[in-house]
């Protein structure tokens, strides 16, 4: 019943935002009507017993078959962010376990001491969703960063707001809210070490990391991602 009546607020939150006058803003309002009813839906896709998800995805991939899925969803997702790529905004990498890590460069993230998504990337996180929405068999973790700039606990909440910001957007692109999980790392997954202004300004970033639901073993898709900086910074010089 609760589910049905977090749906119902979306909904009516939805219509209302659609039907007002022209907004600038109608977007951002849009997916902050989103996350304010996303956790409890979040907690209603889980089954308690075992982990397994059982909203919007189409049900879950048998063994071998996730190597391929998720080998496909790469190709695609190369394809489509392959000038993305070539100007180092961000990077697609696979992670041993064989899911996903798209790792947005900091350039494009946020500023200091910001939560806001740069408009001039919206069009690639647009991009990163339609391609989301076509391989819909996984779970979407959506990790925030800062630099060391402020106390610890402030870092904390701002990479929380970053991630959650995120997945705001991802939701009104199209992406069931019920796939999105949200983490905040605060100063603690950095890429560099925030000793220079240039070093800090790598490390205010998101990570998005893909993972497939495969059969039997669902709980390990809900799973928080290994530490993120060390692999991005291997891979890619932000």
């Amino acid at each position: 019943m609760k589910l049905r009546q977090n749906t119902i607020m979306l909904i009516a939150a939805m219509f209302l935002i659609g039907c007002s006058a022209p907004d600038p803003h109608r977007k951002a309002k849009l997916g902050a009507a989103i996350g304010a009813v996303s956790g409890s839906v979040i907690g209603h896709q889980i089954d308690s017993d075992d982990g397994r998800y059982i909203g919007g995805a189409a049900g879950a991939l048998i063994g071998a078959g996730a190597g391929a899925y998720m080998d496909r969803q790469k190709k695609i997702m190369e394809e489509k962010l392959t000038q993305q790529q070539n100007r180092n905004e961000l990077s697609i990498i696979e992670l041993e376990d064989g899911s996903l890590l798209v790792g947005i460069a900091s350039a494009v993230s946020f500023e200091l001491n910001s939560s806001e998504l740069k408009e001039q990337f919206l069009p690639t996180y647009d991009t990163i969703a339609a391609v989301l929405q076509q391989f819909n068999k996984t779970i979407i973790h959506v990790v925030g960063h800062t630099d060391n700039s402020g106390s610890e606990e402030y870092n904390q909440r701002l990479s929380e707001r970053r991630a959650k910001n995120v997945r705001q957007y991802l939701a009104l692109s199209g992406i069931d809210p019920g796939r999105i999980k949200t983490e905040g790392r605060g100063e603690n997954d950095p890429v560099a070490p925030n000793d220079t202004n240039q070093n800090r300004k790598r490390n205010r970033r998101v990570d998005i990391v893909i993972k497939p639901i495969v059969e039997g073993r669902e709980g390990q898709a809900f799973a928080s991602p290994p530490p993120l900086g060390q692999i991005n910074r291997t891979m890619m010089e932000f």
